[in-house]
């Protein structure tokens, strides 16, 4: 009988990496819930650590994180949330006020009025309810079944509404209906999106154990 031939160094690369990534794919698919809530944390932590840095005097790392988080979001300081101050929001004409100078698009805060959370309010509330929402699917995921797709638009409608409204000039949205439709819009996310990536993990962690005890027996 013909002896078969040993593997060569690529055909070990190969199987050396295969095996890798089977194991990286049925760890991710075990822990996927806990690296969206762990990144969740961070888009929530980091816009509350900057007012507290620039409080204790960090500025430039305060600032730092409002640069970060600049590209996705206006942060106009009448539409976010100060922190260390005497209010938790302010209107423009009371921001110059208590300023006593003319207020930047930018305006990070100061002494007299607190300092301002790295994102707008809609953004703190879609985040902080993203991070919630993620958090009680971890108790829910055996159970909870999908939002449907009508169901999803009627969270996401009253976003769009007010903040249609507010560009059209009808209107003007107050933190109450910021904070309440970034909460329904992070809501729709979860419910509608979470159940399915669930179940795809659950799919893809069955077939990493397969491969990994068919690797075993080879």
């Amino acid at each position: 009988m013909a002896q078969r031939a040993a593997p060569t160094r690529k055909d070990l690369w190969a199987r050396r990496m295969s095996a890798l990534v089977t194991r990286l794919m049925r760890s991710v698919s075990r822990h996927w819930l806990l690296v969206a809530n762990l990144t969740l944390a961070l888009y929530v932590g980091l816009p509350l650590l900057a007012p507290v840095l620039m409080a204790a005097g960090l500025e430039s790392w305060g600032k730092a994180i409002h640069t970060l988080f600049y590209p996705t979001c206006h942060q106009l300081p009448e539409r976010s949330y100060f922190i260390l101050g005497p209010h938790l929001t302010y209107t423009r004409p009371e921001l110059v006020a208590m300023a006593g100078e003319a207020v930047p698009l930018r305006f990070v805060g100061n002494e007299l009025v607190g300092y301002k959370m790295g994102v707008c309010q809609r953004c703190a509330a879609i985040y902080g309810g993203w991070l919630t929402f993620g958090l009680l699917f971890g108790l829910a995921r055996k159970w909870l079944r999908p939002l449907t797709v009508r169901g999803a638009l009627l969270l996401l409608v009253p976003m769009a509404v007010d903040g249609l409204g507010q560009l059209l000039g009808l209107w003007q949205s107050t933190w109450l209906t910021r904070t309440v439709t970034g909460l329904l819009f992070a809501l729709a996310v979860v419910w509608l999106a979470y159940p399915y990536i669930e179940r795809g993990m659950q799919d893809m962690h069955r077939e990493a154990e397969v491969l990994i005890e068919e690797e075993g027996r080879s």
